[in-house]
């Protein structure tokens, strides 16, 4: 037995053990008197009880109806319209009052259901309470609706032996239902099967070779198949004139499957326009559009589920607008007490759309500096350089000012070169000269507004200032072009005979006693101390040739 066929059986045995719990009306005769509204009910559907059946005295509860079969007829007929649409009347909440006024029209008049059939409805004529006139004149057109097939051509085609009970329902009736049942399951397998051509040809089609996966359509057919048959039983059910107390139980279980299978119907829609805006997001260059669509998601899914919530709500006649204005004070207190999460919220919306970064980006913020792996209702998580994770409110986060170092374009190299105060001003030139080629020459620096130049003399060296910007996609390549830039400043001071000054403290003796000045000299000669620094710049750019070829190999 697969899962469907169980799942009909479980409703066939649970159907069958809640019939025995049907209530019946007491036998006991009701005296006809129409002085209110409680009453006047009371007689009409008592004396269309099985024990207790006088059509007669039930049309009693009209007004000046000469033709007493006519009147009998219409009273039958409102009865199986209560019936038929599962409209069961509870006594004890029917007014008692003989002069009773509807509240909002100001009359003597009563509604007993307002919703399902507003066009039914009593009023006080002289001292009786009676059905209005314009009621029973649209009883056969309602009689009519709920019962397309009819209701007397149909019992007197059922055999004398059919008419027998059997736990309650006639014998005609148990066979109805079991008929019906395999009727669902037969129409759900051939419509099942309808379908499933249907959408593979439409998911194999060439014009929409990108469709959305089978499966989720699939889901979505059975969904629409399921609501059609529910549907379809909710109009045959009435045909087998069952208890008010039956239909009621099957009608409600129509209505709340109908709810949930539309929600379910929602949801499937959303996962498939998720999936397209899903497509689309991707083909754009922001990544935070990426992470929109989750949170739209779960969004669009909320608002289904709670607008079925309240739909199931009013099948069970309670009180939404009642409900909803009770939660909203609630809800007033609620949001004084969550301020900061609605803060976080609000939060939220305000990144997503300022954008201030994007899933991926390394940014810093009030001492943390991380890469951004997603952006929630409630929080950002961003992955710090210490592979750790932190968790920064959104409310707290927009009022953050944010360094989004992952939007550079070049990325800032500065450093001082720290050269001994014995260098001579000619050697300093040329060190300085070979520093500018060394930056001209580098394949991932940017060739205008960097800065070389001997600006300070501080207290224990002679200090050139670097600055200079790289062109480099990620922090990687940055930290491979610095190495470079640095390893060409060290080889070119060693090339030139540069020493490089520490902030330390010495003594300098200039001359000790019997021995000449400790003071170095330089022998300058200009030309060769040029030719050192053209040959030094082919040796630095056969190094920078060699490395491009291994980063191109690699």
């Amino acid at each position: 037995m697969n899962r469907q066929n169980r799942i009909f059986f479980i409703l066939f045995v649970f159907f069958i053990s809640s019939i025995q719990a049907i209530s019946q009306t007491s036998s006991d005769d009701v005296e006809v008197t129409l002085e209110s509204p409680y009453n006047t009910i009371l007689v009409h559907l008592h004396y269309l009880q099985p024990e207790t059946y006088d059509p007669a005295q039930a049309a009693a509860v009209f007004y000046n109806i000469p033709d007493s079969s006519l009147a009998s007829r219409r009273a039958i007929q409102l009865k199986q319209i209560l019936d038929g649409k599962g409209l069961f009347v509870k006594l004890n909440t029917l007014p008692t009052n003989p002069n009773y006024q509807d509240s909002t029209l100001q009359r003597n008049v009563f509604t007993p259901f307002p919703d399902e059939l507003p066009e039914l409805y009593l009023e006080k004529i002289g001292t009786f309470w009676y059905y209005a006139n314009s009621s029973v004149q649209s009883i056969p057109a309602i009689h009519k609706k709920v019962y397309p097939f009819g209701t007397a051509k149909l019992l007197n085609l059922i055999p004398q032996s059919g008419q027998r009970k059997l736990l309650g329902l006639m014998l005609w009736q148990w066979l109805g239902l079991f008929l019906l049942m395999v009727i669902a399951y037969l129409f759900h397998f051939v419509l099942s099967n309808i379908l499933n051509p249907v959408i593979r040809r439409l998911s194999d089609s060439k014009l929409y070779p990108k469709l959305v996966d089978k499966r989720l359509i699939k889901k979505l057919a059975r969904l629409f198949s399921i609501l059609i048959l529910v549907r379809l039983l909710h109009i045959i059910l009435p045909i087998l004139q069952l208890p008010v107390e039956i239909n009621t139980f099957f009608i409600t279980a129509f209505k709340l499957a109908g709810v949930l299978i539309f929600a379910f119907i929602g949801l499937r829609i959303i996962d498939v326009i998720m999936v397209y805006v899903s497509r689309f997001t991707v083909q754009t260059e922001s990544r935070m559009d990426d992470q929109l669509v989750p949170l739209l998601t779960r969004s669009l899914q909320s608002v289904v589920i709670v607008v079925g919530i309240i739909f199931a709500l009013r099948l069970f006649n309670i009180n939404v607008t009642a409900l909803i204005a009770g939660l909203s004070i609630g809800g007033l207190a609620l949001a004084l007490a969550a301020q900061d999460t609605l803060k976080n919220l609000f939060g939220s919306v305000t990144i997503f759309f300022d954008k201030p970064f994007q899933i991926g980006d390394a940014i810093t913020f009030g001492g943390v500096s991380g890469t951004v792996e997603e952006v929630g209702f409630r929080s950002t998580r961003v992955r710090t350089f210490e592979n750790s994770l932190v968790y920064v409110p959104n409310g707290k986060l927009a009022d953050m000012t944010i360094d989004n170092v992952g939007l550079r374009v070049y990325r800032r190299f500065k450093t001082t070169v720290s050269l001994t105060y014995d260098t001579p001003p000619d050697l300093i030139e040329a060190y300085i000269e070979g520093l500018r080629a060394i930056v001209e020459n580098h394949p991932h620096t940017r060739k205008d507004g960097f800065q070389i130049h001997l600006n300070e003399m501080s207290a224990d060296a002679l200090n050139i200032l670097f600055y200079t910007f790289f062109y480099v996609p990620d922090w990687g390549a940055e930290l491979k072009a610095k190495q470079e830039i640095i390893l060409a400043i060290l080889r070119l001071a060693e090339k030139l005979g540069v020493r490089f000054a520490f902030p330390t403290s010495t003594i300098h003796i200039e001359e000790f006693p019997g021995n000449g000045s400790t003071t170095p000299t330089y022998q300058l000669d200009p030309k060769a101390t040029q030719d050192s620094v053209d040959q030094f710049m082919e040796d630095y750019k056969k190094r920078l040739e060699s490395s491009a070829d291994k980063t191109a190999t690699e």
